[in-house]
């Protein structure tokens, strides 16, 4: 189980803020801690656009318990402008329209309740633009 506390205390699921390589710039999301490239441990935070495009994507017509209410529902990977990648859920949309190469923004919105006390847990999805 996620406590929404735990979501509310991380400020990339409210913010898309990466963290940038003093060493060779490249850019994580999310942040890390050590660089893979070159293992450098120096990161200045960086926001990243809200805006990219939808690299592949899939329909999923059975969830989890905590997703079985919003079933069926399409998750994808989509490429920010600057380059970052994230998987996320996909709003708003009717799966006929999806296809690879849409325009999308990213924006901030209920991904679950959480628990017999129904807290909500928020953070970012997908919608076309």
């Amino acid at each position: 189980m996620i406590s929404p506390k735990y979501f509310r205390e991380i400020p990339q699921r409210y913010r898309l803020e990466a963290g940038k390589c003093k060493g060779c710039g490249a850019t994580y999301f999310p942040p890390r801690l050590v660089c893979p490239e070159c293992k450098s441990k120096e990161f200045t935070k960086t926001n990243l656009s809200s805006e990219g495009k939808l690299l592949t994507y899939t329909v999923v017509r059975t969830g989890s318990d905590k997703f079985s209410q919003q079933s069926p529902f399409a998750v994808g990977i989509v490429e920010l402008n600057d380059g970052v990648k994230i998987t996320t859920q996909i709003a708003e949309v009717n799966f006929d329209e999806l296809k690879i190469g849409l325009k999308v923004k990213m924006v901030f919105r209920k991904i679950q309740d959480e628990g017999k006390s129904g807290l909500h847990c928020y953070g970012y999805k997908a919608i076309l633009i």
